[in-house]
């Protein structure tokens, strides 16, 4: 069996849940011998495909070529006679002009489409809602994984979510031959939302690849002692403001507490404005990781918290278990599927529930071991292995169908 994936997240996506969860997939496949596969591909600036063993050509990073000899990094802002002649003998030398990542991801869906015309492939299985493929994939099945309903949802309370990927998503699940969902809440929401028929919808589980290694030895980074952490984006219905404004309290009451940020870019004019005029701006830390310092961050953080009013899955609620944190969690969507009772929930549009939740955790070791060793129990039950062969399944049921048809 053959599985055909596309370019369209690694093109997207430098760093993310959805990248990794096709590069985790594809790498189970390459280092058992499951299955076949290919990820057509030539330019991507994603962090997990740069070391990746599975790639048979080399990837180029397009943010680099940009970085490169170019027109624009060539006596720019000087204007003199000739300087248009002066680029051509440039262009010569190996200069070139600054391209739109439009430019690169355009040349990635070329190579996508001449791999499914060549038909050397029994499944399809898109990396994102782009529907390109649709007039090139002939009669082979293809299966759609989605991940969320948060585009669905909450379009009216944050309009910045309106856009095309919700109609270009809703066209290719009801043209899917089968549809994974990551949780049995968002199959819930794809039924309730789309009036798909529940029995064309698997769901299966993700993975985490973090862990929390004692022999290994870490990079040295500056925490505070005592904080809690949040990891990831903090926009609209992550929650992230409103989250701060309910432990402001605490904050102004332990000094020595702080909370870290990983990820998710600069503050935005919002939060800076928040923080300072709550004065706390000193008492949240913003720091940017690769796997060995966010292993660090779970690993030392008081409790990890995540305020989400949705989520799909929501994979840092077991990078916290792999790295033995307590976690505190939103009592919404996933989240009580995934963590069980391995975690301390909250009402995320309470701001007493959140603060109480949050007291009751970092201010009792006790509480926090308890939650440790049940999170340590909870993960057992889910592994990228095990993401893999249940999608394996997954493909093999449609290459049963497509034989039953031919």
């Amino acid at each position: 069996m053959r599985v055909l994936y596309d370019h369209q997240v690694f093109s997207l996506q430098s760093y993310g849940g959805i990248s990794r969860y096709f590069y985790e997939l594809m790498s189970c496949y390459h280092n058992t011998n499951l299955l076949d596969f290919n990820l057509p591909i030539k330019y991507s600036n994603n962090y997990y495909l740069k070391n990746s063993n599975f790639i048979k050509n080399k990837i180029i990073q397009f943010d680099l070529i940009n970085k490169s000899k170019t027109f624009e990094n060539f006596l720019t802002g000087i204007k003199f006679r000739g300087k248009r002649k002066l680029y051509k003998i440039l262009k010569f030398f190996g200069f070139h002009k600054i391209k739109k990542d439009s430019y690169y991801i355009n040349k990635n869906k070329k190579i996508s489409i001449k791999l499914l015309q060549k038909d050397k492939f029994d499944v399809f299985h898109p990396t994102y809602y782009d529907e390109y493929f649709i007039n090139h994939i002939g009669d082979k099945p293809f299966v759609l994984t989605i991940y969320d309903m948060i585009h669905e949802l909450f379009a009216d309370m944050f309009p910045q979510l309106r856009d095309e990927t919700t109609e270009r998503k809703k066209i290719l699940a009801r043209k899917a031959t089968k549809i994974i969902a990551i949780s049995e809440n968002t199959k819930k929401d794809i039924i309730k939302l789309y009036g798909i028929e529940e029995n064309k919808i698997k769901v299966i589980h993700l993975g985490t690849s973090l862990k929390y290694d004692e022999n290994k030895v870490y990079p040295k980074i500056d925490i505070p002692k005592k904080y809690i952490l949040f990891v990831g984006e903090r926009h609209y219905y992550k929650n992230f403001c409103f989250f701060m404004h309910s432990i402001i309290p605490l904050l102004k009451h332990d000094k020595d507490l702080y909370v870290v940020c990983a990820g998710g870019g600069v503050f935005t004019k919002e939060e800076v404005y928040l923080l300072r005029n709550t004065y706390i701006e000193d008492r949240v830390i913003q720091i940017f990781f690769n796997d060995d310092i966010l292993t660090l961050l779970y690993k030392n953080a008081l409790a990890f918290v995540f305020p989400s009013l949705y989520e799909g899955f929501g994979i840092p609620v077991l990078e916290a278990f792999a790295c033995k944190c307590p976690l505190i969690l939103s009592n919404t969507s996933c989240f009580p599927e995934i963590a069980g009772d391995a975690a301390i929930y909250f009402d995320p549009a309470n701001e007493y529930s959140i603060r109480d939740s949050v007291t009751k955790v970092i201010y009792n070791e006790e509480l926090r071991n308890y939650l440790i060793q049940k999170g340590t129990e909870r993960l057992k039950n889910f592994s990228w292995e095990k993401t893999a062969r249940e999608t394996k399944k997954v493909y093999e049921s449609l290459m049963y169908v497509n034989d039953f048809k031919s």
